[in-house]
């Protein structure tokens, strides 16, 4: 599992599968690799250079929108509890 917050660019999988894309080729952390991924974002807006993310919208990955830090605490608690 993977538990990402913010940063869209530098886990998009485009950098390394779409050659068209203007990331491509940029380094990337390894997130679509992990079997269940969650992301923790405020909104549904595209990172600093403008291209929509692929992970975003993989069956694999669930976004929980709203404070990060509000999330993290959710999710803590949520953990803990089962």
């Amino acid at each position: 599992m993977a538990l990402f917050v913010g940063a869209n660019d530098v886990v998009n999988p485009a950098a390394r599968t779409n050659v068209s894309s203007p990331i491509f080729g940029m380094p990337i952390l390894n997130v679509a690799d992990a079997k269940s991924i969650i992301v923790l974002k405020r909104g549904k807006g595209a990172g600093f250079s403008g291209v929509e993310n692929d992970l975003f919208v993989a069956p694999k990955t669930s976004i929980l929108f709203g404070d990060a830090s509000q999330s993290l605490i959710q999710l803590g608690a949520e953990v803990k509890a089962t």
